[in-house]
Order: C-alpha cells, then sequence, then structure tokens
C-alpha cells in the first residue's frame, strides 16, 4: 500500500489492517495514550473542494500523530492558476511526507501518485470517497463486531459515496444493496467491479433494498458542485427518503448512516435522524481514527 487512491486498489486484507489499527489508534486517544508516530512529519492537504470533516479531521489527526498538517486551498497554489499537476506533485514530493487532497477529478489524484515520489490520500473526489467508507465500515464493525454476512442498504444518489460503499462492502464480505432512480445509478467501472457478485443488488426500489438491512445509509441528494441541479434532484429523489416506512423494511435496531451534511427532511427526516444521532456522529468521529490510520500507514518510517 503506497497510496490510497480509491478502494479498488486495496485488498480486503490491507482494508482490515486499516480498521485494526484505527481501532488501536482511538482506544489509545480515548485513554490519553500518546502516539506520535508521525513526529517531525508533514502533510499537505490540498482543498478544490471545501469540507468541515475533512479539514479538521486530517489536522487534528496530524497533530495527535506528533506532525503537523498544512492547508493548502486552491488559492494559495500555482495548480490553481494552471500550474500542470505533474510539477506540482513533484515539487510538493520535495518538501512533505504526504499530500491529501479533496478535489473533483479522480485523474488528478491519480497523476499526483503518479508523478510524486510521496505517498497521497484521496480526500474526495466525483469518482468516489474512500475515507469516508474507512470510517464507515469502522464504525459498523464496532456496533456489530464484525463485517462480514453484514447487510447494507444504500438510498439515493448513486455518486461517489454509493461507488466507495460498493467496493468497500463487497470487498469486507457484506451484502450491498442500492436503491436509485435510473439516470442516478453508480459508475460503471464500479457496476463491472460488483457485476455477478451474489452480495450485489442495484435496484429502483428503495423497499425492496432496505429488506432485512442491518445497516441503512443515505447522502445528501445534490452534492457540493451539483447545486444548479437541486430542484430536479428534489423531484427525482422523491420516493428515495429514509423515514420510518422504510425503516420498518429493515431489521429491528438496524443503524443509520450518512456521511454528513445531512438535510432533514430531504434525503432523511429528522426523527430517523435524532433516533440514530449516536451513530451518525459516532461515524463521524470515526473519520479521526480511520484516516489516522491511513495516515500511519502510508507515512510512518518502517519499524
Amino acid at each position: 500500500m503506497k497510496h490510497l487512491l480509491k478502494l479498488m486498489d486495496l485488498t480486503s486484507e490491507e482494508i482490515v489492517s486499516i480498521l485494526d489499527l484505527a481501532d488501536q489508534l482511538k482506544y489509545e486517544k480515548k485513554n490519553n495514550i500518546a502516539h506520535p508516530l508521525l513526529a517531525g512529519k508533514s502533510l499537505g492537504m490540498i482543498f478544490q473542494k471545501s469540507s468541515t470533516r475533512t479539514r479538521v479531521s486530517f489536522e487534528t489527526g496530524m497533530y495527535q500523530l506528533g506532525g503537523q498538517a498544512l492547508f493548502l486551498s486552491s488559492r494559495d497554489l500555482q495548480i490553481g492558476r494552471g500550474e500542470p499537476v505533474q510539477d506540482t506533485a513533484r515539487v510538493l514530493s520535495r518538501y512533505l511526507d504526504g499530500i491529501m487532497i479533496r478535489t473533483f477529478a479522480q485523474q488528478e489524484v491519480e497523476d499526483l501518485a503518479k508523478y510524486g515520489s510521496i505517498p497521497i490520500i484521496n480526500g474526495l473526489t466525483d469518482f468516489c470517497h474512500p475515507c469516508q467508507v474507512l470510517a464507515d465500515l469502522m464504525t459498523i464493525r464496532e456496533h456489530y463486531a464484525a463485517l462480514e454476512g453484514l447487510k447494507l442498504t444504500y438510498i439515493g444518489d448513486g455518486n461517489n459515496m454509493t461507488n466507495s460503499l460498493i467496493v468497500g462492502c463487497l470487498k469486507t464480505g457484506m451484502q450491498i444493496a442500492v436503491a436509485c432512480p435510473e439516470g442516478y445509478r453508480p459508475d460503471p467501472a464500479v457496476l463491472a467491479f460488483a457485476e455477478g457478485n451474489p452480495n450485489f443488488l442495484l435496484t429502483d426500489d428503495p423497499m425492496e433494498a432496505a429488506a432485512n438491512a442491518d445497516v441503512v445509509y443515505t447522502d445528501t441528494w445534490a452534492s457540493m458542485g451539483q447545486e444548479a441541479e437541486k430542484e430536479a434532484r428534489i423531484k427525482a429523489f422523491a420516493g428515495y427518503q429514509v423515514n420510518d416506512k422504510l425503516m420498518e423494511a429493515a431489521k429491528p435496531g438496524a443503524m443509520v448512516q450518512h456521511c454528513l451534511p445531512a438535510y432533514r427532511g430531504q434525503e432523511i427526516t429528522e426523527e430517523v435522524f435524532e433516533a440514530h444521532a449516536d451513530e451518525l456522529f459516532e461515524e463521524a468521529e470515526n473519520r479521526l481514527h480511520a484516516q489516522k490510520a491511513v495516515m500511519v500507514k502510508l507515512m510512518a518510517d518502517p519499524q
């Protein structure tokens, strides 16, 4: 494991290893056991898309690991003024020990890894969101003690979250059922990855997808950069809300997960959100621990 570009690049064993280390680091943090595993290391954080959770969790995580994080918006970098990504990668590789980038095009992340000589972490692209799904898997495993055999249902837009959830679930032995309307399906590359896997179901029927689910997952209907489509999306997803009726189709006591921010009254009702708030904010916290594990795996000196 040299980078975290997308979950498709990782083996099942590598994913589980990250989750195991995340559990350990979370335990140590809760018990005030210092772990300066990245002392003297620097992480550059390139943000072409802004974020609350990504920035705070990576910056805090580097601090807790004994290193430093540098916030680099597109306004701060020549890459925002047209410098080729391959030149930025080669320059930053001479200053930093790792780069986290949150951007639009997956190819930009791949090019940073191709031309740079330090670990690259995908903090989000339009194609995938691997850091979020590692935190999701960590949270689900904490709740159920294991992942294999559980069923996760995703309701809503077949976006970057859906793409990564499909891969993450299938690589850890989970079942995943995705319900989204025609025209809002997951990426063809991800559907090709899942094709023929008996643990995968794609449907346009939310109730079919939710049947006997252990975990119900949703995301905003209009992600960053899709504001102009908001009204059309609200109409398209009108029947794809996580509400009490849908939760009745899931197993009793099923978890609810959401990568946040959530728009109550759209993809999820206020009632369901608040009933599962502890699970949702544990999930948000686990971004910190999962990403610390990724950084240690990629940036710590070999023992």
